[in-house]
C-alpha cells in the first residue's frame, strides 16, 4: 500500500472535512482519504503510485491548498511527549534536582514561537502546544499569502493599465488562478517550514505537542492529543497565544450561506465575477482592491466610510481611488439580511437589494478564548472577550501570562511578536514592557496607508495643543516622476514645542517611509530636527522632510532638492 500525507491549507471548520475528502477519492487510484481538519493534513492511500500533483491539484479545485508533507507527522513527533516525564522537564513532574523552569506555551504564532524562543534562551524547557497547523495565522492564513495576493493583483493592474501607457502598450492580463495560487502556497508552506517548523525542530530545550489544551488549574493543562489521548501537564508559567478568528456579525441568514472569510477568499482557486465585501477596515479594503484588479467586480458595504477609525483624509482618498478603478464604495450602508439560492447570494441593505457571487465577510477578528478552561485557573476576560494583561503581558492569575490577538493588543504580528519576547522575559525573572506608543501600521492597498502616532483627534482628546500640516504628493518629486500624485502625507506636531506626535500618510510604498516617522517620534524629534535633515531625492521618504518644511515655509518657492 502507498501512502502520502498531504499539509492542506484553507479549511475553517470541519465541514471544509468532506469537500476535501471527496476531492481526494475523486483522484484515480486513491483507495482512502483521512482528513483532519485539527491537524491540517490529509493522509491517503492507494494500490499503486500516488502522485503528489494530481492530489494538490485535486484540493486547490476544491477550493484549499495542499502540499506534499516532507517532515514527519504528528503522531512521529509526539514520541517526544511519551518519553519519561522528567527528560525536558516539561511532564507533570520533575526529576529529582532539576531546577529548569517550565514553561507551557499554547499556540504556535507569531506571540508563541518568540515566546518559545526566549524563554528557551533563558534556559526554560519549554512544552509549545499547537491544536492545529504550525505557524499561526499570518504566514499561513494571514500576513503572507494575503501579500502575496496583493502583489499578484498589481502587476495584473499594472500590465492592464499604468501612468505609461502613452509610450508602453498595455494589455489585457490572462489570470491563471489555480496556478497563482500554487505559487502562493508554495511560499506559504516553505517559509512555514524554515522560519517555525524547523526552527523547533532544532532546539532541544522546546518540546512540541499537537493537540488542544485546557487549563485544569493555575498550574496544570490538559491536553487532548491530536491522536487522541490526553496528557496532563504541571508548569510553572504559562503563555497563552491562542490569536484570533474572523469576526461574523448577526445578520440574518449569513451563516446558512457559503460565505467567505479572508481565509477562503485567499485560498480560493477561482475569481468570483461578482464579489460583495461586508466590511470597511483593513483586511476588506484590500482584498476588495486585489480582487477587483483580479477581475472581480466588486462592491464594499462600509457601515461607516472606509478606514472610519483613522484620519478623515485617508478614507477620502483611498475610496477616491477606488471608485477610479471601478470598484463600488457603498458607504453608511448595513446588510440586514443574507440569502443563497442557485449559485447567488442577496444581500438586503438599507439603500436595497445587492446581487452577489460570493459574499467576503471581512468585519474583524474575535479572540480564541473559549473552551479553555480559563475560569479553572483564574484568567479573567476583557468585556470583547479578550484575555486581560497588563503592561507585562500578565494576566489575572499569578504565573499566567498571555500575548498576541487573543488579548486586546492590537492585531498585527511584529506586536505579538514582541509582546511574546517581553512575556517570556517576564516569566524567567526579568522586567520588560511593551511601549506601543509608536507603533507603526500598514495597509496594503494601492497607494497604502500607513500611521503612527496620534492623529489629530486623538490628541484633541489627549488635551494636547496641535498644530498640523498636509502635504499633497503634488509637490513630492517621487510622485511626479512616477506620474501618481494619489494621496498625502500628513504630520501632527505638538503646539508651540513644534514636537512630532504623528504621522499620516497616503502614497505609493507609504510603509517603507513610516518606519523613518517612528523613529522621529521614538526620539522626540521637532518638526524643525526633522526638515532639517538629509534625506536621498527621489525618495518618497523625502515627503517626510517636505511635510516637516511647510510648518515654516513655502516649498514652492524652493528648488527641487533644497535642504
Amino acid at each position: 500500500m502507498n501512502r502520502r500525507v498531504l499539509e492542506i491549507t484553507g479549511m475553517t471548520c470541519e465541514s471544509c472535512v468532506s469537500r476535501v475528502d471527496r476531492a481526494l477519492l475523486g483522484v484515480p487510484g486513491v483507495r482512502t482519504a483521512e482528513v483532519s481538519y485539527r491537524e491540517g493534513t490529509a493522509r491517503v492511500s492507494a494500490e499503486n503510485t500516488l502522485d503528489p500533483a494530481a492530489l494538490a491539484a485535486a484540493v486547490q479545485a476544491a477550493g484549499y491548498g495542499a502540499t506534499l508533507r516532507t517532515t514527519a507527522p504528528p503522531e512521529t513527533r509526539e514520541w517526544l511527549s511519551e518519553r519519561p516525564l522528567d527528560v525536558r522537564g516539561t511532564g507533570s513532574d520533575k526529576k529529582a534536582g532539576d531546577t529548569k523552569l517550565r514553561i507551557a506555551v499554547i499556540g504556535s504564532g507569531g506571540a508563541a514561537m518568540a515566546a518559545a524562543l526566549k524563554a528557551a534562551e533563558h534556559g526554560a524547557a519549554v512544552t509549545l502546544i499547537e491544536r492545529g497547523v504550525i505557524g499561526g495565522t499570518c504566514v499561513n492564513v494571514g500576513c503572507v499569502p494575503s501579500k502575496i495576493f496583493i502583489r499578484a493583483a498589481h502587476v495584473a493592474h499594472l500590465r492592464r493599465e499604468s501612468a505609461f501607457d502613452v509610450g508602453i502598450t498595455a494589455a489585457m492580463p490572462a489570470v491563471d488562478r489555480e496556478r497563482l495560487l500554487a505559487q502562493q502556497q508554495g511560499r506559504v508552506e516553505a517559509l512555514r517550514h524554515a522560519k517555525y517548523e524547523a526552527v523547533l525542530a532544532g532546539h532541544p530545550t522546546i518540546t512540541v505537542l499537537y493537540g488542544e489544551a485546557r487549563f485544569k488549574d493555575g498550574n496544570t493543562l490538559i491536553v487532548r492529543l491530536t491522536a487522541g489521548a490526553e496528557r496532563e501537564l504541571s508548569f510553572d508559567r504559562c503563555l497563552i497565544a491562542t490569536g484570533a478568528r474572523p469576526t461574523i456579525p448577526p445578520i440574518a441568514g449569513l451563516k446558512e450561506t457559503p460565505y467567505w472569510t479572508s481565509t477562503e477568499a485567499l485560498a480560493s482557486p477561482a475569481i468570483p465575477q461578482r464579489l460583495a465585501v461586508i466590511g470597511s477596515a483593513a483586511v476588506a479594503v484590500e482584498l476588495a482592491q486585489a480582487l477587483a484588479r483580479l477581475g472581480s467586480h466588486v462592491t464594499i458595504l462600509a457601515r461607516h466610510t472606509l478606514l472610519f477609525r483613522e484620519d478623515p483624509g485617508i478614507g477620502e482618498t483611498v475610496t477616491a481611488v477606488f471608485r477610479d478603478e471601478g470598484i463600488e464604495v457603498l458607504t453608511h450602508t448595513l446588510a440586514s439580511a443574507v440569502s443563497y439560492a442557485d449559485g447567488e447570494f442577496v444581500i438586503v441593505t438599507n439603500h436595497g437589494e445587492l446581487r452577489a457571487d460570493k459574499v467576503l465577510v471581512a468585519t474583524g477578528r474575535s479572540p480564541n478564548t473559549g473552551g479553555m478552561g480559563l475560569e479553572h485557573a483564574g484568567v479573567k476576560l476583557g468585556p470583547q472577550g479578550t484575555i486581560a494583561i497588563d503592561h507585562h503581558m500578565r494576566t489575572s492569575a499569578p504565573n499566567i501570562y498571555a500575548a498576541g490577538d487573543c488579548t486586546d493588543q492590537p492585531q498585527f504580528v511584529y506586536v505579538a511578536a514582541a509582546a511574546g519576547t517581553r512575556a517570556a522575559i517576564n516569566m524567567t525573572g526579568g522586567d520588560a514592557v511593551l511601549d506601543l506608543a509608536t507603533m507603526p501600521a500598514v495597509v496594503f492597498t494601492d497607494p497604502q496607508v500607513a500611521t503612527v502616532g496620534l492623529t489629530e483627534a486623538e490628541a484633541r482628546v489627549k488635551r494636547i495643543g496641535i498644530d498640523s500640516r498636509k502635504l499633497t504628493l503634488a509637490s513630492v518629486p517621487r510622485a511626479l516622476a512616477n506620474f501618481d500624485a494619489r494621496g498625502f502625507i500628513k504630520i501632527v506636531a505638538e503646539a508651540g514645542t513644534g514636537r512630532i506626535l504623528g504621522v499620516q500618510a497616503v502614497a505609493d510604498q507609504a510603509g517603507e517611509l513610516i518606519q523613518t516617522a517612528a523613529l522621529a517620534i521614538r526620539n522626540a524629534m521637532t518638526v524643525n530636527d526633522l526638515a532639517d535633515q538629509l534625506f536621498p531625492y527621489l525618495t518618497m521618504v523625502e515627503g517626510l522632510k517636505l511635510c516637516a518644511q511647510i510648518f515654516t515655509k513655502d516649498i514652492k518657492q524652493l528648488s527641487c532638492c533644497a535642504g
